[in-house]
């Protein structure tokens, strides 16, 4: 995988195929290997990126002094961008991934031209109540060291990921994904700072911010699920100028494991469909 260096340390990602760019983001403890199986039938006409973004998934520990706050995960999106001159961006986000997509497309970005959201923390469900103790836990100096370690075990790694998918992951990919988090001091130092810093309170200010956002935004979102309601799916196609809704069915929040055939297949009808907003 290439790796390129930015202000908060190095950031290694997949790049595969050719054609308009797009460049996903993932929440917390996974890695970009999240999105590999859309990844294959979308590159055959886009060019996909998959950052590994420093959420406790990845395997480069940023710098120590880096910001790895939400606002300073969506500052890096945005560098990430710049720093490989992609231009007419579409920037997909799930789960923690998509309240950092908001934030980053509440800065601003002319490189960015089209955004899809899959089930993602939004508005005051940020985190979702039912495991906002994660973001207090990680206060607590050692906790994360401790809690980490029980995840080396492929049991207590499906129990996880338990309301995120509906159908099991392979044992090999969510290995790789608690392989440096369990051995690594640095990750599970950024993996800290993230969720010492959550607050929901930035994710209804990015949602203000968007009101009237004139970018087109796709909403791939099954009706009932864990964590994310499908009425702040609804109220977003409220906030944004130009949004299009589509249920997704048979699928908890990683749409991309659950249902990769049909997210595929919309996200290239919508790229397909929407030209450059100027």
């Amino acid at each position: 995988m290439p790796e390129i260096e930015l202000s908060a340390g190095r950031i290694r990602y997949s790049d595969t195929g050719e054609g308009p760019p797009i460049v996903f983001v993932h929440g917390v403890f996974v890695a970009g290997s999240l999105w590999r199986k859309v990844v294959g039938p979308l590159s055959a006409d886009f060019r996909c990126i998959t950052p590994d973004w420093p959420l406790g998934g990845h395997t480069i520990a940023m710098n120590p002094d880096a910001d790895i706050s939400p606002h300073g995960v969506a500052a890096l999106v945005l560098e990430f961008i710049d720093a490989l001159d992609l231009h007419d961006v579409t920037l997909v986000g799930n789960d923690t991934g998509g309240a950092v997509v908001q934030l980053a497309i509440a800065r601003g970005s002319d490189r960015v031209c089209r955004v899809v959201l899959t089930p993602s923390d939004s508005f005051d469900n940020f985190l979702p109540r039912s495991i906002r103790a994660l973001q207090y836990a990680a206060r607590v100096p050692g906790l994360l060291t401790v809690g980490a370690q029980p995840m080396r075990l492929s049991a207590v790694q499906r129990l996880a990921l338990r309301w995120l998918v509906k159908y099991p992951i392979p044992a090999e990919i969510t290995r790789e994904w608690v392989r440096r988090l369990v051995s690594d001091r640095g990750v599970r130092r950024d993996l800290g700072k993230f969720l010492r810093t959550i607050d929901y309170r930035d994710t209804i200010a990015a949602a203000e911010t968007l009101q009237g956002f004139a970018k087109p935004v796709l909403l791939l979102w099954p009706r009932k699920l864990p964590y994310f309601p499908f009425a702040h799916a609804q109220r977003w196609t409220e906030i944004f100028a130009d949004a299009t809704l589509v249920e997704i069915e048979d699928t908890y929040t990683c749409v991309s494991e659950d249902q990769p055939e049909v997210t595929a297949r919309e996200i290239a009808t919508f790229i397909r469909a929407r030209s450059k907003v100027e």
